[in-house]
């Protein structure tokens, strides 16, 4: 039976080790919730680190965890001092933690720590290959593991991984300063879907891939090798039953019920008819924007003095790697604030900000949510904020305001709420008196709309619409016609091609033979690819066609003397081997003089552009321009094209990073055609990898092997992956 193999950096287990004594107890919160379903039900296991280091474990104490994990239908990874240190402490959280949420000033690129992170990263796939089986699906969750997908992937390509970033994923001009920038877009884009938040966060991931990678993006799927990887936003979700009955149950407590917190909370509530309790719960991380909060609420007191001893804010700061130092200078300037801040305000009967530096139990926090008129949720830079939901679902009287940043993930469902600039003072301040104020019908208005759309879209939901989607990735294949050219089907071609009597070999040039170059001049055949072509070429009764777009003088320049056949210009001009060329088309040229200034106005317009001037046909190549910026001006470019040339005989083809103009009547399936006239071929083989190869695949006869390089759609019976495939492929044919 097929299983789900569930990834994250910890299990979803609390596991203690105190005087040699073990407690283990699952873990509660949003994704142990979420997940919860998917692990337990059916053959689901999952993989993470326990919490406990290999130093802390003696040999009977691992195994009494190995057992109680096993139990929990759990496998763990084992990590040691130095690698927790290294990799979570350091890497993960001193380098991607601050830069993925745009606090570059705290980031360090420490490459010791890097080399760890890759190092635990491996350890995590070795775990996960020794559990996994054909036909198995994969999902990796968050930014201490964005090498894995790839990891997996490598070893077990067939596997269906899915990845999810909990955390904010940054614009292009932020992820680029990341030193190993390239290395870990690989490692995601070893998964099948890639999911994030929100639509921003997926658009900068896709502007990352397209800018640094050069990789073509096509809506959110990405053209990857030989595979598409699709890209999505899953807004998370929360239990959002287990708060709302939670304080349903809580609003049923008799007085001797109720808990001595809770007391003291009514007590404020009681002690003037205007009293008012503003809620913060966080973190205590830089990203939250606690000492901005703080000021902000001085602010409001400063800007509205009628609203001093009767409101209080509330503040619950849950401690947060107290052992990192940029943590430590946050905690002194909280507990700083937050005494100057008493000391300035305070009365004998009213003290401005409760501040509690702990966590809370469940029930405690029920307590906050249902007795406070205003949550005040103000990250500065924020994934998700699942505290704004969970404030809402504790709302069952549809009363209360919820005050939230805009740069926390949640805003972007959450447009009921009052939203607001973190970093204003002022707006903040506004936000508070206007929440305060609120009349209760348009409180439960908003709440109650709010209540819907949260209740809809659970925890459990989105991971049930990640699986789907993940789902629907398997048939993203079935859409390309081409069968990837495994080795049973290439052993039948290379089988086929040594039992005929006469062969051709029809080759593209670019992207085929060779790589792509920013500058197509620097593209000339290595020493290994004419040793290889010459080795074909000398195979008896084989004919090798060399067809490109490339024009006649560079081909005959490159390839002329060797004793191939050429044919150039998509079609226009044929060079048989050690013959004289002839012209395969009569073209008219006289359109050029029309069609080059308009070009030239778009490479003025578009830096790192160029014009490809040939004997009949004009290039504007865009290999080296802002991906997105290229994009828009090929959509202009095509649309002020087709209207020039509508009474020509022009067509415009749209290849590799390149559009082309060339005459309609010239296409590589009419030379293709024409070049078979000369034998009676028993084989033949055609490999290209752009659109102009598309005329060839589709006019050769039904026996013909068609191949496409690339992941693509296709007229083309196979594909490869890339260049080094088929040159594999040629070396196998010469053996």
């Amino acid at each position: 039976m097929n299983k789900t193999i569930i990834i994250s950096n910890r299990l979803p287990l609390q596991v203690k080790l105190e005087n040699d004594e073990l407690t283990i107890k699952p873990s509660v919160g949003g994704l142990a919730t979420g997940m919860r379903s998917v692990h337990t039900e059916g053959n689901g296991i999952w993989v993470g680190w326990s919490g406990v280091t290999e130093e802390e474990l003696t040999p009977e104490l691992s195994e009494k965890v190995q057992e109680a994990i096993t139990r929990e239908k759990c496998v763990s990874v084992p990590l040691n001092r130095q690698d927790v240190e290294d990799f979570y402490f350091g890497f993960s959280n001193k380098a991607l933690w601050p830069l993925f949420h745009y606090f570059l000033e705290y980031a360090e690129f420490d490459k010791d720590q890097w080399e760890s992170y890759k190092e635990v990263n491996q350890k995590f796939a070795d775990v996960v290959i020794e559990n996994i089986e054909d036909g198995d699906t994969v999902w990796v969750h968050d930014y201490q593991l964005l090498l894995l997908p790839k990891l997996i992937k490598d070893k077990k390509p067939n596997t269906s991984i899915g990845f999810f970033l909990h955390i904010p994923y940054p614009s292009y001009e932020i992820f680029r300063v990341f030193p190993w920038r390239e290395e870990l877009l690989h490692g995601m884009l070893g998964a099948d879907l890639l999911g994030f938040h929100t639509y921003d966060y997926e658009r900068h991931f896709l502007s990352s891939v397209k800018r640094l990678l050069k990789l073509e993006v096509n809506f959110n799927e990405i053209s990857y090798h030989d595979r598409i990887v699709k890209v999505d936003s899953f807004p998370m979700g929360i239990d959002y039953q287990k708060f709302h009955n939670a304080a349903l149950k809580h609003e049923q407590r008799s007085p001797n019920e109720k808990t001595e917190f809770h007391r003291r909370l009514e007590d404020h509530i009681e002690s003037s008819p205007d009293a008012k309790i503003i809620l913060s719960i966080d973190r205590l991380d830089y990203t939250k924007g606690i000492p901005n909060r703080i000021k902000a609420f001085e602010f409001f007191l400063d800007k509205y003095p009628q609203y001093r001893e009767k409101v209080r804010l509330v503040m619950l700061a849950v401690p947060s790697r107290s052992n990192v130092d940029t943590y430590q200078k946050l905690k002194r300037e909280t507990d700083e604030l937050v005494g100057r801040i008493n000391g300035k305000f305070a009365t004998v009967s009213w003290t401005p900000i409760w501040y509690f530096y702990r966590s809370m139990p469940f029930g405690n926090l029920i307590d906050l949510y249902t007795s406070a008129d205003v949550a005040l949720i103000t990250p500065l830079r924020d994934g998700m904020n699942l505290v704004a939901k969970e404030y809402i679902a504790t709302r069952v009287n549809n009363d209360g305001v919820l005050i939230l940043s805009e740069m926390a993930g949640a805003s972007i469902e959450m447009s009921e709420a009052i939203l607001i600039n973190p970093t204003s003072y002022e707006e903040i301040a506004d936000a508070i008196k206007k929440a305060i104020e609120m009349p209760l019908e348009e409180q439960k208005t908003r709440n109650h709309i709010l209540q819907k759309r949260l209740a809809r879209y659970s925890v459990e939901k989105w991971a049930e619409e990640f699986f789907k989607s993940l789902n629907a990735t398997k048939t993203i294949k079935e859409a390309i016609v081409a069968k990837k050219l495994e080795k049973h089907l290439k052993d039948k071609i290379i089988s086929e091609y040594h039992n005929a009597d006469k062969k051709l070999l029809l080759l593209d040039y670019d992207g085929t033979l060779v790589g792509f170059k920013n500058n197509p001049q620097d593209a000339s055949p290595d020493d290994l690819l004419i040793t290889l072509l010459d080795n074909l070429n000398q195979n008896e009764n084989t004919d090798i066609v060399i067809i490109s777009g490339r024009d006649r003088e560079t081909l005959s320049k490159w390839l002329g003397g060797n004793g191939y056949n050429l044919i150039t210009d998509h079609g226009v001009w044929l060079k048989h081997a050690h013959k004289d060329w002839e012209p395969l088309e009569r073209i008219k040229k006289d359109w050029m003089d029309k069609i080059l200034p308009v070009l030239e106005t778009f490479v003025d317009r578009t830096p790192g552009t160029f014009i490809e001037k040939k004997n009949y046909s004009l290039a504007w190549h865009y290999r080296k321009a802002d991906p997105e910026l290229a994009q828009r001006r090929t959509v202009e470019l095509n649309t002020v094209l087709t209207h020039l040339i509508s009474n020509n005989e022009l067509s415009v083809l749209e290849g590799n990073k390149v559009v082309e103009i060339k005459s309609s009547n010239v296409n590589k399936g009419r030379a293709a055609t024409r070049f078979l006239t000369d034998k009676n071929y028993d084989f033949i083989m055609a490999i290209g990898d752009d659109w102009t190869d598309e005329y060839m695949f589709e006019e050769l006869p039904e026996n013909a092997k068609t191949v496409k390089v690339g992941f693509k759609n296709t007229k083309a019976k196979y594909y490869l992956k890339d260049t080094s495939e088929v040159r594999t492929l040629l070396n196998q044919l010469v053996s």
